[in-house]
């Protein structure tokens, strides 16, 4: 089995390469220059018309959107325990990946680019302000519910880093999130991952070669 993931830096792409790190997967990157614009090229988009990372190429089909994939991560590598392994927290497991990525991820992207969701003449420090009252919400239900744990279920689970990646993006825009010490602890803890580490420096690597 080939598999070729379609990443860009900053993204939410880091997801699925943490999640195949982790499973110890073979296989291909190919990093996307967002900024020139790659993500719009025709090769691209017969990937993906969406125009976003990440793709996963599997036997050199496409499969898109970090639920579907790191679902079929974790079920394709069930030894690397990227799921847990009760059926119902399964589902948990996938419905904690659903909330990130329908709940916190898109307010994310309105806080980076408010004029794609409105135009509008002076609109953008509202769409910003609403977007960051929602990420506050929902980090602090994500903060009770890692009260006392180290990971979302009893062990790291593909989850993990997407909240990870979330809570890394939002101190990108240096939201006011050191209040979540829970999801700082949480943050922090995945940081000192092998495989966080690893993607982390590829993703400088990758940042510093297109800017060369």
């Amino acid at each position: 089995m080939k598999l070729s993931l379609y990443y860009a830096p900053t993204t939410c792409a880091l997801v699925p390469y943490v999640n195949l790190t982790e499973a110890g997967a073979d296989f291909d990157i190919h990093a996307i220059n967002m900024r020139k614009g790659q993500n719009n090229s025709p090769e691209f988009l017969a990937l993906n018309p969406q125009h976003k990372v990440p793709v996963l190429l599997i036997d050199g089909a496409p499969l898109t959107e970090n639920v579907a994939i790191n679902t079929w991560i974790a079920r394709q590598y069930p030894d690397a325990r990227l799921f847990p392994s009760a059926p119902m927290d399964e589902i948990r497991a996938i419905s904690l990946m659903g909330w990130f990525g329908s709940g916190i991820h898109p307010h994310l992207a309105r806080i980076n680019s408010p004029a794609k969701f409105c135009d509008a003449p002076g609109s953008a420090d509202s769409v910003r302000a609403q977007a960051a009252k929602a990420l506050d919400e929902n980090f602090a239900i994500a903060d009770k519910r890692l009260a006392g744990r180290e990971f979302f279920f009893d062990h790291y689970t593909a989850p993990d880093v997407y909240f990870y990646w979330c809570l890394r993006r939002a101190t990108q825009f240096e939201l006011p999130v050191k209040k979540f010490g829970h999801c700082m602890a949480h943050f922090e803890r995945m940081e000192q991952r092998a495989s966080v580490k690893n993607v982390l420096a590829f993703e400088k690597a990758t940042l510093d070669r297109f800017a060369a």
